[in-house]
């Protein structure tokens, strides 16, 4: 049973993943209906679809994973469950820090103007970005499957062994840091272009603040605006591998079920977040989703007309 501290927690996560996937599916919706009406797809168009459809999968992982690790845990040491979980979680997660990355560096070649020959040269082949992550990607679950299924094997054989069970716990933390080397470069190259792409907000900022001479400019006001939700992804970012990193270590503490639900709640913040982020930082996303509640208005109203 879970005391109301952790009541509580597990009520906040399941809010998390619910906003989160309702974010994520409205924003994957909206874009393959505008490809459906313009018959065209923008490479942005094609990240955020690939990025949302990843998302609600890492989303729907995540809290199974932690609902059966709280309540039904024997499910997880019997039976090929954990394989099947861990096998999807490899697949999705980095399918979606790999997405996450490439909208990154596309805002931040088409927002950034750096005089830098390297960023003229990147700018002036964004495809052949894509291309080398494409194999980065490829490469990653080249290297992370095969450490898995060692690690999953490795586990069944040594269950019960009393004589390994004081070894895990470094041979645990190793297994994890070679499974996410992979992931790790996406991590380091997403963060890179988020500080790089606010140093040059921040710049710009100043510089136009000093032409105006205090007078507000609206050019001015939007970067301000981009500024702040560029910060906001950020954060959130650091803050879901800072909440899966306290989940790893529920393993070795397997009592603190309070420490896991509260990674619980880090890591679904940022998916939940992020895509509320990207709807508010979207002109068109933010115009059909504030039509969308209209029409929920509307329909809650006549419902309530029809039952009076």
């Amino acid at each position: 049973m879970l005391n109301a501290a952790e009541g509580i927690l597990l009520c906040v996560v399941t809010s998390e993943a619910v906003l989160g996937v309702l974010g994520d599916t409205f924003i994957a919706l909206f874009n393959c209906m505008d490809y459906a009406k313009n018959k065209k797809l923008s490479k942005t168009g094609f990240i955020l679809i690939g990025l949302t459809i990843s998302r609600i999968g890492v989303i729907w992982i995540i809290i199974l994973q932690g609902y059966i690790q709280l309540f039904v845990p024997h499910m997880l040491i019997s039976g090929n469950i954990t394989e099947y979980i861990t096998y999807i979680w490899v697949f999705l997660n980095h399918l979606s820090v790999w997405f996450a990355t490439n909208l990154n560096i596309l805002y931040f070649l088409q927002i950034a103007k750096f005089s830098n020959s390297v960023f003229l040269w990147l700018k002036r082949r964004i495809g052949a970005v894509f291309i080398f992550l494409s194999g980065c990607l490829l490469a990653s679950w080249l290297l992370c499957f095969p450490q898995m299924t060692k690690i999953l094997h490795d586990s069944k054989m040594n269950q019960g062994n009393t004589s390994w069970v004081h070894q895990r716990i470094h041979d645990f933390l190793i297994n994890q840091s070679l499974t996410n080397l992979g992931i790790l470069f996406f991590i380091i190259v997403s963060l890179i272009t988020c500080f790089l792409l606010i140093i040059f907000l921040w710049r710009h900022i100043r510089q136009m603040h000093s032409v105006v001479s205090g007078v507000r400019d609206l050019n001015t006001g939007a970067q301000v605006k981009a500024l702040k939700f560029l910060i906001s992804f950020l954060m959130l970012f650091i803050l879901h591998f800072i909440g899966l990193s306290i989940e790893v270590l529920y393993f070795i503490l397997p009592q603190n079920k309070l420490l896991f639900i509260t990674g619980l709640t880090a890591t679904c913040l940022y998916p939940c977040g992020h895509s509320i982020i990207l709807i508010l930082g979207n002109k068109q996303l933010k115009q059909a989703s504030l039509k969308a509640l209209q029409h929920l208005r509307c329909w809650e109203t006549t419902g309530n007309l029809r039952v009076t």
